[in-house]
């Protein structure tokens, strides 16, 4: 069987340090993913192997069935496998459409040249169009990102993400320093843009990993210590011993 993406024996060392152990993890095409742990569990560092900032150190990652270790960042993203960050990461002195026009261009064919004038590129004018509309920006079409809010900016990003039709979205941590109803709109929103996607995220907010996850990831001390459905992830006991504790009553209690 092809997965989406599958990590195999994973494993990462900063020098004598091993931060990832033995990761291994299979996730199906379409599926929504949380990825949760306390802080310094090796969340980021699985995100930054996935994505290619960071090589394993033995272990295999594979992308829709090919192998992707060693490759470099924008070739990992070429093959389908698009990541947003924890800290917002936009052309901040672009306007939202040139933003969303920029991230479209390599998936609709246009390569390096100096011979085509942008405003003339109508299928990618129209494909930034169609992004801002889905994450509700289109009334912000000139406006510079840099004089959005920060919710609006984070669904700036999350356009870029998905703006060159990668079939595989990380996102880290979206909806960090969100309001509670900032946080609503912007699940609601994950939901829209990705259907049809794989999609896995790192999230802190319980309430977040459980309304949108349909398989929880635990990693704790570089190991994944369960994969399973928010039901069985709540029930497990070495989990809530080991991590969630008081965070997964409270989720449950909220749904």
């Amino acid at each position: 069987m092809t997965y989406a993406l599958e990590l195999k024996d994973l494993r990462k060392s900063f020098g004598k340090t091993e931060i990832i152990r033995s990761c291994s993890l299979a996730v199906n095409s379409g599926e929504r993913v949380a990825i949760i742990g306390p802080n310094g569990a090796g969340k980021s560092t699985l995100f930054n192997l996935m994505s290619g900032r960071f090589e394993p150190t033995s272990g295999d990652i594979l992308l829709n069935g090919e192998r992707i270790n060693g490759k470099k960042p924008y070739e990992i993203n070429r093959l389908g496998l698009s990541r947003s960050f924890q800290i917002t990461n936009i052309f901040p002195k672009l306007s939202v459409f040139e933003n969303l026009r920029c991230a479209v261009l390599w998936s609709l064919g246009y390569r390096y040249t100096f011979f085509k004038f942008l405003a003339n590129l109508e299928d990618a004018n129209d494909r930034a169009v169609e992004l801002m509309e889905m994450i509700r920006l289109d009334k912000k079409r000139d406006i510079l990102a840099m004089n959005l809010t920060y919710a609006e900016q984070r669904a700036l990003e999350i356009g870029i993400t998905i703006g060159g039709g990668a079939s595989v979205v990380l996102l880290d941590e979206p909806t960090a320093g969100m309001s509670k109803s900032e946080t609503t709109r912007f699940i609601k929103l994950i939901k829209e843009v990705t259907v049809g996607k794989t999609l896995l995220t790192v999230e802190h907010d319980m309430g977040v990993v459980f309304g949108l996850a349909d398989r929880i990831a635990v990693v704790v001390y570089g190991e994944i210590l369960a994969f399973d459905t928010p039901e069985a992830v709540r029930a497990n006991a070495k989990v809530q011993e080991a991590y969630l504790g008081s965070s997964i009553a409270d989720a449950q209690g909220g749904h």
